[in-house]
């Protein structure tokens, strides 16, 4: 995934510097099908190229109409070559091989088109792979020796000047790549940056992803105990239409506050996902010393359940293993209520730093079948689940005296 929020801003104020080729490549809103337009920097060294390119010309004119071997005419056809080759400097940029190739033949027969060859070249090596500057530089040193035996210089023996013009060939090909490198590791960064960005984009996502994951699983242990206790006592008061007026009243309003919760609960998970994020500065989360109050809510909803807790220094046991704690005991109370109504539950909690906590939920067969619940299973995988992503264990079956117990170990590091 390309955005390019990365160059535009950068592109937006600094693009009159850049070459074309180069702001093209980081400009994202650039027409991909399009030829790149030249920037102001572009017109400075094209201008620059040119006067350089008619300079050499000049200077290589001066030279022709001082050596009285080479007729007038031949002269004059060196000159109109060699202002050809000087235009020709200005289409490099788009055409780079095709301008190399037809200069590097006019370069041959023409004295003043030789700046314009060296420009051309150099242009090529920007602008193409090595493959194409090898075959034409090669060809232009290959053709040296025969230029100079044809065409000495008046003033430099034979080796030197092909010595001098091999030498500075070769150093236009290297300051060529040389551009042309720091171009291609500028994309390549550019590259990296987009692609750390992605990345990181999708990281983000993935972590959000993951969050409404643990939102979903909070929502089905909190709605599945506030709806169970609603169940309870719905069932309660069809099957006892009888029950004296005090415990109607009462089960009235543990199904009204139970009611009250989970419409509380759902409430805030709904302006979670709405969000987008989880939101922890809203309502308390459990810890271990909440175990007190489940207790006595599950005591108050007509199961009896006696907990045992002998957990050293409890103060100190993390919040994330108070937590997930907190929600196994929550759902194995709810699966108790719903698969073995009125049997009494025994909660121990057992642990001490460096050994971890270990927590136990057992409830003995319970006196009558109980009916059918759907759905049946679920609660137990996301235990599962909960537990391995604290780094711990959780086991569930039945237990030897035909009841139903769930046994889970949470890690707890020592106190440094």
């Amino acid at each position: 995934m390309d955005d390019g929020t990365a160059t535009a801003p950068v592109l937006s104020g600094r693009r009159w510097w850049l070459p074309s080729a180069l702001a093209h490549e980081l400009d994202p809103d650039a027409g991909r099908g399009r030829r790149p337009r030249r920037t102001a920097r572009d017109w400075v060294v094209d201008f620059a190229c040119f006067f350089a390119a008619v300079v050499v010309g000049v200077a290589a004119s001066d030279t022709l109409h001082g050596d009285a071997r080479v007729p007038d005419g031949l002269v004059v056809a060196d000159q109109v070559l060699g202002a050809l080759a000087c235009g020709a400097v200005w289409l490099r940029r788009r055409h780079p091989v095709a301008v190399a190739v037809a200069l590097s033949v006019v370069g041959l027969v023409s004295e003043t088109a030789g700046g314009a060859e060296m420009i051309a070249l150099f242009t090529l090596a920007v602008h193409r792979p090595f493959r194409y500057v090898a075959w034409v530089g090669g060809a232009q040193l290959a053709v040296l020796p025969l230029y100079y035996w044809l065409r000495p210089d008046p003033e430099l023996p034979f080796l030197v000047s092909v010595t001098f013009v091999a030498v500075l060939t070769v150093a236009v090909i290297g300051w060529g790549m040389f551009v042309r490198s720091k171009r291609q590791l500028l994309l390549s960064l550019r590259d990296r940056a987009r692609r750390a960005e992605t990345e990181a984009r999708l990281r983000a996502e993935q972590a959000q992803r993951l969050a409404r994951e643990d939102i979903a699983r909070e929502m089905h242990d909190v709605l599945a105990h506030r709806l169970t206790l609603l169940s309870v006592h719905a069932g309660a008061l069809e099957f006892r239409p009888d029950a004296p007026r005090d415990e109607i009243a009462r089960a009235a309003g543990v199904i009204r506050e139970s009611a009250h919760e989970a419409l509380q609960d759902l409430r805030e998970i709904i302006g979670v996902l709405r969000a987008g994020d989880r939101d922890d500065a809203g309502r308390p989360q459990p810890t271990l010393a909440s175990l007190d109050a489940l207790v006595a809510e599950s005591g108050e909803a007509g199961t009896k359940v006696t907990l045992d807790r002998h957990v050293t220094d409890p103060d100190t046991v993390p919040a994330s293993v108070g937590r997930t704690a907190y929600r196994i005991v929550q759902e194995a109370l709810t699966n108790a209520r719903k698969h073995a109504p009125g049997a009494p539950v025994t909660v121990s909690v057992t642990g001490a730093p460096g050994d971890g906590l270990s927590v136990t939920v057992r409830n003995p067969e319970p006196e009558r079948p109980a009916p059918p619940v759907p759905g049946s299973g679920q609660g137990l995988i996301g235990l599962t689940e909960r537990a391995g992503l604290a780094g711990g264990r959780l086991e569930h079956g039945p237990s030897g005296d035909g009841g139903f117990e769930v046994r889970a170990w949470l890690p707890w590091a020592p106190t440094p």
